[in-house]
């Protein structure tokens, strides 16, 4: 999953992105939490960024859920 995704950037992905994004963050969160019962964690700071990109997701999505944010189609000139 790539480091330091934005609610914003978040916001203009469509719903099936964002499931994926989810199931990726959420295995890489087990996996983490995996090495740091096994003593075997470097980083103990992914823990968290990766926690914080899961709420992102989860906020992002119950917006949409709400109809607080809408999404925005980019249009391509050309």
């Amino acid at each position: 999953m790539a480091k330091g995704l934005t609610a914003g950037e978040l916001r203009v992905e469509d719903q099936d992105t964002l499931v994926t994004k989810l199931k990726e963050a959420k295995e890489e969160l087990f996996n983490l939490r995996f090495q740091a019962a096994t003593g075997q964690l470097e980083s103990h700071g992914r823990l968290r960024a990766v926690r914080r990109e899961i709420a992102r997701i989860y906020t992002v999505m119950r917006e949409r859920e709400l109809k607080i944010v809408t999404v925005e189609k980019e249009s391509i000139d050309g």
